[in-house]
């Protein structure tokens, strides 16, 4: 028997919740598989106590600084669980994480990345209990990101399965994401119109003057320095996100002839 996974997720789980859990699983059973020294298991930030679910009232102002690896940890899991969705491993999904994380991290941590996810699309994840744990831990313009990245994720191969939508739905959810923000998020994947007004969360039948409002309220939403903690490489993530809103309003501008 392989006790290297057992071990490595009872850990884990104890010292950073249902992440560091699912995490802990993986490290282990690379180890049993002949990858141990070759990479480091850290817990997240600031958990030196067992990590403990709040309710909805008491996540407000309880954010704790995210840290890129935290943010690479949450990608990993969630990541999995929209590729588990539909019950298929798509290469073109297996070639959207590795290149997204050689991006950012290079091509070493990348290779060790997928390593983990390997480990992870075998193990059962308890999705909103995970998601529980990074509503706490990170701060919402980073769980907006998380969106954007699931999305980007799931249309990899050409188009959003609709057990893939689903699973991302219900992810957006328990992240604590809310319906219009979520809506702006998605609509981010297509090209006509009538999403580029759900991009900027109005309706078509808003005026001008409240189409350059919304304009100037997303772009401050999406601004890449809302995620500058996390280094100048998921600043450039985060671009894609800015560049869209941008070119929503374009699109409605446009369309209604304005100035």
């Amino acid at each position: 028997m392989s006790y290297g996974k057992w071990i490595g997720g009872a850990l884990g789980w104890a010292v950073g919740g249902p992440l560091g859990g699912l995490l802990g699983f993986a490290f282990g059973a690379m180890a049993d598989d002949g990858m141990k020294g070759s990479l480091k298991t850290r817990q997240p930030h600031n958990q030196k106590q067992q990590y403990n679910p709040r309710s909805d009232r008491q996540f407000a102002g309880q954010r704790h600084h995210t840290r890129p690896g935290d943010f690479a940890s949450a990608l990993l899991v969630l990541s999995a669980a929209v590729m588990k969705a539909d019950g298929k491993y798509m290469k073109s999904e297996l070639s959207y994480i590795r290149e997204f994380f050689r991006r950012q991290f290079g091509e070493v941590a990348a290779a060790e990345q997928m390593g983990i996810l390997k480990e992870l699309l075998d193990k059962n994840i308890p999705v909103r209990e995970v998601c529980e744990q990074i509503r706490y831990y990170m701060e919402h313009p980073m769980r907006l990101q998380l969106l954007h990245y699931l999305f980007g994720l799931a249309k990899s191969d050409g188009q959003v399965d609709g057990l893939e939508a689903t699973a991302i739905r219900r992810i957006a959810l328990d992240l604590g994401i809310s319906e219009k923000d979520y809506e702006s998020i998605q609509a981010m994947f297509y090209k006509d119109v009538a999403h580029a007004y759900k991009v900027l969360e109005i309706d078509h039948t808003a005026s001008d003057d409240e189409i350059k409002k919304a304009y100037r309220r997303m772009a401050v939403k999406y601004h890449p320095d809302k995620v500058r903690d996390l280094g100048e490489a998921h600043q450039k993530a985060a671009q894609e996100k800015f560049i869209k809103v941008q070119e929503a309003y374009e699109a409605i501008k446009k369309e209604r002839g304005m100035a």
